[in-house]
């Protein structure tokens, strides 16, 4: 009797996993496919970009020329890019051109969201920006969007002044582990985004924003991303915050301290 009731057990877990496995990316990736009109971008002080048939994303209305930089902006796994229009709000403050990216399978746009789709795309819109902007060039993830960043800044053949990482992970399968504690989950994980390997090249600064409290990417994930990047870094630590209530008013002193340390 006990040896069937250790075969059901060893069964339901085993199925489990296969369902986990399975499902990973449905529980990853969680989309937003609705497309913005072009109407209501203009009135948010956006414009489709690069164009509005194949666009890669947005970027900011007005005059760009004497811009200091261009920042990229990769958003989280979730919504779209036009959710994170609080970006262009602050960071065009202080005279940068902001892009928000779009992600295949987001916005409007065709796709199946994967780690390789994610970063082929990113390159993609890199090399567009450089190509139509030059330098300086920036990017900035958030959450899913700092593995985005990771992976893509070390294949890229352009020059990338510095990185944002706005609450980042360390690897996604350690991050997986922490949350599917009873399963196999770090084995289990298809799309790596491992930040702490795909950082190891890159020279440039590094800022890294965490939240205290973060319920989604535990800090202890950031932590030990930050503590692995050997060139200039600086820490930004939000105490009492959580993943979905950062303090992201254009107002606050946090923006001007990142983009001072970034731009130098």
């Amino acid at each position: 009797m006990i040896w069937k009731i250790v075969l059901y057990a060893l069964t339901g877990y085993v199925a489990l996993c296969a369902l986990v496995f399975i499902f990973q990316r449905k529980l990853l990736y969680l989309p937003d496919n609705t497309r913005l009109t072009e109407d209501i971008a203009i009135k948010e002080g956006l414009r489709y970009w690069p164009l509005i048939e194949n666009f890669q994303g947005f970027v900011n209305q007005g005059k760009s020329v004497d811009a200091r930089g261009t920042i990229i902006v990769f958003h989280g796994n979730a919504g779209t890019a036009y959710h994170r229009n609080f970006y262009v709000k602050a960071l065009s403050i202080h005279g940068f051109r902001v892009v928000l990216a779009e992600y295949p399978g987001y916005g409007g746009r065709d796709g199946q969201p994967s780690e390789n789709v994610l970063v082929d795309d990113a390159l993609k819109t890199m090399r567009l920006a450089y190509k139509e902007y030059g330098e300086p060039l920036f990017v900035w993830g958030e959450s899913l969007g700092c593995g985005v960043v990771s992976s893509a800044v070390s294949k890229i053949d352009i020059p990338i002044k510095a990185v944002v990482l706005f609450l980042p992970w360390d690897s996604l399968p350690n991050l997986a582990q922490t949350h599917y504690r009873y399963l196999p989950a770090r084995w289990l994980v298809l799309d790596k985004y491992n930040n702490i390997d795909n950082l190891k090249g890159f020279k440039g600064n590094i800022a890294v924003i965490l939240a205290e409290n973060d319920e989604i990417i535990p800090v202890q994930h950031g932590k030990k991303l930050y503590d692995s990047i050997k060139t200039k870094k600086k820490l930004w630590l939000f105490e009492n915050a959580r993943h979905n209530e950062m303090p992201v008013e254009p107002q606050l002193a946090w923006w001007k301290e990142v983009i001072t340390f970034i731009s130098h």
